[in-house]
């Protein structure tokens, strides 16, 4: 992949592939300038939701070794890179590595240092642990899921956004740099156990706490944050669109009201939860008056808190975000870039997913001479 610029550049990671949340947490670690090589199956299995090869972005940015971990030799080529790497990710049920013969013990031993990434969705212990299971399970047991959703209607997943990604592979992206940091301070690597259960958990703790206070109860769309609150949710307009509406703070919802047409007297008190249908038919009212477009060319420039709500292909021209460069363009696919950012290592432009080389995967990892000293079988693709 080049010589690797950003932030985490000279980090190296062995990643075992898999599916989901451990290929964006790798994703995002390349993106920031580790080297990650990414180690498959001879014959791959299909894994996730089929799609083709290039179009699998969250393996962009990094090489692709393929071998055969019950070959003694080609095992003994991972196990070899596993000694040079800063870490490990890998997305097994628990024991598999172990079985390989590439758990947390063996992999010590080789490379004291190293930090052991594990993703899963239940964690390695617990009466789950050993059973299958997708985001939407993961987030279903922690109270996530069912606080999403309309007032009177079924919970609603959020993609698979909260659990894998956010609960899972940021969580593991998080650990694996704070275990990295630790080992270069002590010298000792860990094991870093990221379940999707325990981050989606973590993500909750704002919610434990109002509702303890009060604040937030335990039905769908009848809460600030869920769509319940008039100036908290989603509105359609005119043409069918729809404007994202937030509002929170009471000099805001002055703002959002006047541009409206709203007079602020005819909306019932904010704090009279029972009231806020009232409130939501109001604002609804107005909104179906005109179309998106106008509504967005109404409150651009505003401190209202009103947005529209664009779809993927919507996104990628919008003027703010392309004024940003958040989307870049890679062999011809517009996708989001690296971030954040960085003011003094800045994250180069991704490559697109790799095509398997083991020759040039090696290449980044080994030199000239133990290239030359491998089994041919091992180089082979």
């Amino acid at each position: 992949m080049g010589n690797r610029t950003g932030p985490l550049a000279g980090v190296r990671i062995v990643e075992m592939a898999g599916v989901g949340p451990g290929p964006m947490c790798a994703m995002l670690l390349a993106d920031l300038g580790a080297t990650i090589v990414r180690v498959d199956r001879r014959e791959p299995v299909e894994l996730g939701i089929r799609r083709p090869e290039h179009l699998n972005l969250l393996n962009r940015n990094r090489e692709v070794l393929r071998v055969d971990l019950k070959d003694p030799a080609e095992k003994a080529v991972v196990l070899g890179l596993i000694g040079q790497a800063d870490a490990l990710i890998e997305g097994f049920r628990p024991g598999t590595m172990e079985r390989l013969g590439l758990g947390p013990a063996q992999c010590h031993a080789r490379n004291p240092k190293l930090v052991y990434g594990r993703m899963t969705g239940w964690g390695q212990d617990g009466p789950r642990a050993m059973t299958a299971g997708h985001d939407i399970n993961y987030i279903s047991i922690t109270g996530a899921l069912a606080a999403i959703g309309p007032r009177g209607g079924p919970p609603v997943p959020p993609l698979n956004l909260v659990g894998d990604y956010a609960g899972g592979a940021l969580y593991l992206a998080m650990g694996i740099l704070a275990a990295i940091l630790s080992a270069r301070t002590t010298g000792q690597g860990q094991v870093v156990d990221a379940a999707i259960c325990d981050g989606t958990a973590s993500l909750m703790t704002t919610f434990h706490g109002l509702a303890e206070a009060g604040s937030h109860v335990l039905e769908r769309g009848e809460n600030i944050l869920d769509g319940g609150a008039p100036y908290y949710g989603v509105y359609e307009c005119a043409d069918g669109g729809w404007m994202a509406v937030g509002p929170i703070e009471r000099r805001f919802e002055a703002q959002m009201l006047d541009i409206l047409g709203i007079d602020r007297a005819t909306m019932p008190p904010r704090d009279e939860r029972e009231r806020w249908p009232e409130g939501r038919s109001i604002v609804g009212a107005a909104f179906r008056t005109r179309s998106r477009a106008a509504w967005e060319a109404a409150f651009a420039g505003s401190d209202a808190c009103v947005s529209p709500v664009l779809d993927l292909a919507e996104a990628v021209t919008e003027p703010h975000l392309v004024a940003r460069g958040t989307y870049v363009e890679i062999d011809g696919l517009r996708q989001p870039g690296p971030a954040p950012r960085f003011s003094g290592t800045p994250c180069g432009l991704p490559q697109g997913p790799a095509v398997p080389n083991n020759r040039r995967a090696l290449g980044e990892w080994l030199s000239d001479a133990e290239l030359a000293a491998l089994p041919a079988s091992v180089l082979a693709d």
